[in-house]
């Protein structure tokens, strides 16, 4: 069994280099990002973020953090959307163990939002393990908890560290009562990622180890969530073309019907109960 150091430095060499951050950043990730970003996970951040506004629970403005945020795509499309809305933002606070992701995302913040916004977005390097003991770095403006907070292809890490209880437990804590998760990764029921044969050939089991859905589900339960959605879902590549994106959103309809469990990614929605 290979030591907590060691997966992570095969996990830092991998995205550190110019092609790994080049994934993982609005311009050049690919059509299939933004496609799913607008009509897939989008969907979700609004329906939570409606959650939120409704039960009254961010009527001060909302905190949001989106752990291993890579080039902080995510957090920036919720931030432009929740300006655009008129909604208050506290902050936003982007974490990723890697320097560069970091590095790029506060590029691209700068690049995407608006001023009076890019003040109030703020991208930190912190590893998802110990992002409640990097609370210096992770409070979020005034200091108070997050409304809603949100992980996008990183909660594997955890599992394949050991660390998949604890860091519920912290993104738990991290939340103010009422609050939102958002977990989206990769389903290892799917069977058809690229990445897995050459991974299978320069990685050990634990290294390459995708969870599926319950095991995703499993630490969120046990930290205290009350979980209101768990189901497999997307068809869409995150890097693919305009004409794989056209295809797959096309049959994805058919293709949840049919083989639901087998879709790309696993999705958990879990709410800090209000008198937690």
């Amino acid at each position: 069994m290979k030591s907590k150091n060691e997966i992570n430095k095969v996990f830092y060499a991998e995205y550190t280099d110019s092609d790994s951050v080049r994934r993982y950043v609005g311009a050049t990730a690919g059509e299939g990002i933004a496609h799913i970003l607008d009509r897939v996970y989008g969907p979700l951040y609004v329906e939570g973020i409606n959650t939120l506004l409704n039960e009254g629970i961010a009527s001060g403005g909302f905190r949001i953090l989106e752990y291993g945020c890579g080039g902080g795509m995510n957090l920036i499309w919720i931030l432009r959307l929740l300006e655009a809305k008129g909604i208050d933002v506290l902050a936003g606070v982007g974490a990723d163990f890697s320097p560069s992701m970091i590095a790029e995302a506060e590029a691209e913040s700068a690049a995407h939002l608006s001023p009076a916004l890019a003040e109030k977005a703020r991208f930190i390097v912190a590893a998802n393990e110990t992002i409640q003991s990097d609370s210096e770095k992770t409070q979020a403006g005034d200091g108070g908890p997050y409304h809603l907070i949100l992980g996008v292809n990183t909660f594997r890490y955890a599992f394949r560290l050991k660390q998949a209880s604890s860091t519920a437990r912290q993104l738990y804590d991290l939340l103010a009562p009422g609050g939102i998760s958002i977990m989206i990764d990769m389903n290892g029921r799917f069977p058809f990622f690229k990445s897995r044969l050459p991974n299978r050939l320069t990685m050990s089991e634990e290294q390459r180890y995708l969870p599926r859905l319950a095991e995703y589900a499993s630490p969120f339960k046990e930290a205290g969530f009350t979980i209101d959605t768990e189901k497999c879902f997307c068809w869409v590549p995150h890097s693919s073309g305009r004409m794989l994106v056209a295809v797959s959103a096309g049959l994805s309809p058919v293709l949840q019907s049919l083989f639901g469990a087998f879709a790309m990614r696993c999705l958990v929605v879990g709410r800090k109960p209000m008198d937690a």
